[in-house]
């Protein structure tokens, strides 16, 4: 009768054990998807919204650096592209898209 009573006893320790091993798993897993989104996603919204208010406060005359690096100035804003005057040549005007912009530096701060 007692070794009966020891090995229900060890059955319910092990069952005990990997009850709470699968309980820890499972909080590791939680706090590496919290810490996943801190240091990926979050920033990567941020950075989202930043261009987009970028984006959206374009005007016409605004000093703008491309993603290959060229400096122009903005000559017409539609909706997916603009187009950039490069140099004091007047004629190099070059259509792109609003992505290849960088950065933007408004017209009224170089004075």
């Amino acid at each position: 009768m007692n070794a009966l009573l020891l090995a229900t006893d060890a059955a319910a320790a092990e069952a005990g054990s990997t009850m709470g091993s699968g309980i820890i798993i499972i909080a590791y897993i939680i706090i590496f998807g919290v810490f996943i989104y801190f240091m990926m996603v979050k920033p990567q919204k941020k950075e989202q919204k930043r261009v987009a208010a970028m984006y959206s406060e374009m005007e016409i005359g605004d000093t703008v650096v491309t993603t290959s690096g060229f400096y122009g100035v903005l000559i017409d804003i539609t909706d997916d592209s603009v187009i950039v005057e490069f140099g004091s040549n007047k004629n190099c005007r070059i259509p792109m898209e609003k992505s290849a912009i960088k950065q933007i530096e408004k017209a009224n701060q170089a004075e």
